[in-house]
C-alpha cells in the first residue's frame, strides 16, 4: 500500500462466544436506554465518550480487539503507528432518512471525509454491527466490495478515500440497525510530525461536520434547511474533488467579511 492509496474495504466477524455475549449485552442496553429514540426518526449519533463508564469499558473491548487491529495492520506499511481516535467514536442508531436534512446521506454516494489529499496518514473507520439483518447492502465502490452486514459483522473502510453508499428499501418491521463507528489514525513510517497535524485536522473535520449534520437533520427552521442544503451540497461536491467544498466555504466566508466590512463602513 503506497502513500495516498486507499485502504481496502475489509470484512470481518466476531465469532468468539465471549465477544458475541458482549455484543448481545450492549444491544440489550441500547434498546433499553434509547427505547424512545429507537421508535423515532431520523438517525441518532451519540459520542461513545458520553456514555456511562461501564458501557464504554465494554465498547473498548470491541474497538481494541486484536482482530480489528490485526486486519488494519495487514493492509498498511510495516512500521505504521495505529492510534485509536476514541474521542470521535460514535454509537449509531441507523434509520432511513430522506428529508433533505444534513443526515440523509446514508443512501447517497459519498466519502465520509474530505482529507484524502493527506498522504502521510490514513483514517480507518470500523463499522461494528451490534444488531442488523441483511436488508441493507453497503457498497464500497473503490474497493469493489459489497456486503449486507448482519449482527456480529464488522467492516473496515478508508474514511477519506472510499466512495460508498447503502442500497435497500426501508421496512419498519426490519430489525433495528445498531452499530458502532470507531476510527483509527494510521500514521505511516517516518511521518510522526505530520501524523500529529493529521490528528488535529481530522478531529476538526469530525466535530464540525457532525455538528452541522445534527443541527440540520429533519430541518424545520429556515436556518436548519439552509445548513442541511449545504451539507448535502458539500457531500456531492466532495465527490468531484475535496478542494471544491473547501473553496466554496472560503468564498462564502470572504463574501460575509466583505458584507460585514461594507456594513461597518456605512454606519
Amino acid at each position: 500500500m503506497s502513500n495516498g492509496a486507499c485502504f481496502p474495504a475489509t470484512l470481518g466477524r466476531f465469532d468468539d462466544p465471549t465477544d458475541r455475549t458482549l455484543i448481545d449485552w450492549l444491544t440489550s442496553w441500547v434498546e433499553d436506554h434509547f427505547r424512545k429514540d429507537l421508535a423515532q426518526r431520523p438517525s441518532k449519533h451519540v459520542y461513545v465518550s458520553t456514555l456511562p463508564p461501564s458501557v464504554i469499558a465494554r465498547i473498548d473491548r470491541l474497538r481494541d480487539s486484536p482482530l480489528i487491529r490485526s486486519l488494519i495492520e495487514r493492509h498498511v506499511p510495516a512500521g505504521s503507528a495505529v492510534t485509536p481516535m476514541k474521542h470521535t467514536d460514535e454509537l449509531y442508531l441507523s434509520h432511513y432518512n430522506k428529508d433533505r436534512g444534513g443526515d440523509q446521506g446514508l443512501f447517497d454516494k459519498h466519502y465520509d471525509g474530505n482529507l484524502r489529499f493527506l498522504s502521510s496518514s490514513i483514517v480507518v473507520r470500523a463499522l461494528i454491527y451490534l444488531q442488523s439483518d441483511a436488508t441493507y447492502k453497503v457498497v464500497f465502490a473503490d474497493s469493489g466490495v459489497e456486503k449486507a452486514f448482519t449482527t456480529y459483522d464488522f467492516g473496515l473502510l478508508d474514511f477519506h478515500r472510499e466512495l460508498h453508499w447503502v442500497e435497500g428499501a426501508f421496512n419498519p418491521d426490519d430489525q433495528q440497525r445498531i452499530l458502532l463507528k470507531c476510527n483509527y489514525l494510521v500514521t505511516l513510517p517516518n511521518a510522526a510530525v505530520m501524523g500529529r497535524a493529521a490528528l488535529a485536522a481530522n478531529t476538526a473535520v469530525f466535530y464540525v461536520v457532525k455538528a452541522a449534520m445534527e443541527y440540520s437533520k429533519s430541518p424545520r427552521t429556515p436556518a436548519q434547511v439552509f445548513v442541511g442544503f449545504l451539507c448535502n451540497l458539500f457531500r456531492r461536491l466532495n465527490i468531484l474533488h475535496p478542494a471544491v467544498p473547501l473553496a466554496l466555504i472560503a468564498g462564502v466566508f470572504s463574501l460575509l467579511l466583505v458584507a460585514v466590512g461594507y456594513g461597518v463602513s456605512v454606519l
